[in-house]
């Protein structure tokens, strides 16, 4: 994701980094080319005069504004229920260390928990977006813990479980007594909880024929439309197909992109700082010296516009 300070209005206009008009470029251009030849030509193909008007293309214009906004609001609600979930991660995890350095009697044995949350954090990152866990957890976890976490097929959830089996040693111990292993519980229960959410967000696409439906009918739209407005508006056709163009691809181009939050797209959630700022925080808990916190991430905060 993009992270850093917003543009003031007349910058804004000329952003390119974190648009999704690299991505639409190619389709634009076609589209206005094509409505230039249409102008040309003056609406006729072969000869042969295609007779159309404004009015079919403002009912289906509203029409694919409506899918269009559905498209959009289903795609922002996943990126934004990601962003809560990676939110609790933050949440439960400072809860716990801090449960465990407060409340516990042996808090020598705390870096060994601090330890699996940070490379849970880590791991669930490389889970979503199917790369590889190894070299975070060779850095963070005791020899015997890495080789249990790298042979199991989900990690972040074994991480979890490493972690109750921390609390349940030492409660065996009388470490920690029975009432605070319960109020420890709940924070472990809702970092299962967030690992469900994102491996259900990750699992579960917005249904296909959705996208098919809205591309087919934005690039049938942006194809037909110079044919309309030509006799209305004579030359200036091929500057309001582009402006039209450019609304309708960008808004589809950002719903496919931030449907996929997890993803490594400019606008997608930035995975790696938010794990570097929780990884930050509880080292700070513990006392130990902190990673280099990503340029252009806030202090006390993941994101920025």
């Amino acid at each position: 994701m993009i992270v850093r300070p917003r543009p003031n209005w007349f910058r804004m206009l000329f952003v390119w980094r974190g648009s999704v008009l690299p991505v639409i470029l190619p389709q634009l251009i076609g589209t206005t080319a094509f409505a230039i030849l249409v102008t040309v030509l003056h609406g006729r193909v072969f000869a042969w005069k295609i007779p159309l008007n404004f009015v079919p293309f403002s009912l289906i214009g509203l029409t694919l504004a409506i899918f269009l906004g559905f498209r959009n609001s289903t795609s922002y609600a996943r990126y934004w229920e990601a962003r809560t979930l990676w939110g609790t991660l933050l949440n439960e995890t400072r809860a716990l260390v801090r449960q465990a350095l407060t409340l516990a009697d042996a808090p020598s044995d705390v870096p060994t928990l601090t330890a699996r949350l940070i490379a849970f954090v880590h791991a669930l990152r490389h889970q979503l977006r199917t790369t590889d866990a190894k070299a975070d957890l060779e850095r963070l976890l005791a020899p015997q813990d890495c080789a249990r976490v790298q042979a199991a097929r989900y990690k972040p959830a074994m991480l979890l479980l490493m972690a109750g089996e921390w609390l349940a040693d030492r409660r065996r111990a009388g470490q920690v007594p029975p009432a605070l292993v319960q109020a420890m519980e709940v924070p472990l229960g809702r970092l299962t909880e967030a690992l469900g959410g994102c491996e259900r967000i990750a699992g579960t696409p917005i249904p296909f024929t959705y996208s098919v439906i809205i591309h087919r009918t934005i690039y049938l739209y942006c194809v037909l439309l110079p044919f309309g407005l030509v006799d209305a508006i004579g030359p200036m056709t091929p500057v309001i197909v582009a402006f039209i163009a450019y609304t309708f691809f960008a808004l589809e181009a950002l719903s496919a992109e931030i449907e996929e939050p997890f993803g490594t797209e400019p606008n997608d959630l930035a995975l790696d700082a938010m794990s570097a700022m929780i990884e930050a925080t509880l080292r700070e808990m513990m006392g130990e010296a902190q990673p280099q916190q990503p340029s252009g991430l806030p202090p006390g905060g993941f994101i920025q516009s």
